[in-house]
């Protein structure tokens, strides 16, 4: 408990060593372990074959109990899958495109693409400017 720092969410958050991926680890009787699913089993109850411990606070970070469920693959894959884009845009059949296997937001594309255009356009009016300045 000496790597965990309460949150006022409720989480109990790592502050020890992470993977890459932001899940806690560490050494435990010559073995890594991961955080959430030692403090499940210590506190809880061994996890049951062909389960895995889902965050339902979704922070990776957190090893607080109450906050992990074991479930199926399938099921925690679903849950994982996100219903809005880092801005805030629903993922919908019409605002999703696909590229290498992953979904994208096609409005925020959009939106990356005009500031893109307008960035070029105002690169070439100054461009223009200048020359026109030094024709004179």
């Amino acid at each position: 408990m000496r790597y965990v720092q309460k949150a006022a969410s409720g989480c109990w958050e790592w502050t020890g060593r992470l993977q890459k991926n932001g899940y806690s680890t560490f050494y435990c009787n010559g073995k890594i372990v991961r955080g959430h699913r030692w403090s499940y089993e210590h506190f809880i109850a061994p996890i049951p074959q062909g389960k895995e411990i889902d965050h339902l606070c979704r922070n990776r970070k957190c090893v607080n109990p109450a906050h992990l469920e074991p479930v199926t693959r399938k099921e925690n894959r679903r849950r994982a899958m996100r219903s809005h884009c880092v801005n805030g845009h629903a993922f919908t059949p019409e605002n999703i495109y696909m590229h290498d296997g992953k979904r994208y937001c096609r409005e925020c594309r959009r939106i990356r693409v005009r500031a893109y255009q307008r960035r070029k356009a105002n690169a070439k009016k100054q461009s223009l400017s200048k020359e026109s300045r030094s024709t004179i």
